[in-house]
């Protein structure tokens, strides 16, 4: 994935089963956490998802 200007990369993990997707983020615009409803591959249900660092 390309980084553009400040964007950052940001893994989104849900905290019950450990799944996480990696996206981008522009932290100027949005301070706040990243919190999204997304599709949770293990337990096949969408599942809310919340901001981490990549380490």
């Amino acid at each position: 994935m390309a980084m553009h200007g400040k964007r950052i990369l940001v893994k989104l993990v849900n905290k019950a089963t450990g799944s996480y997707y990696v996206t981008v983020k522009n932290p100027k615009n949005t301070t706040d956490k990243l919190r999204l409803k997304k599709y949770d591959r293990k337990t096949r249900k969408i599942e809310e998802f919340v901001e981490d660092k990549i380490k």
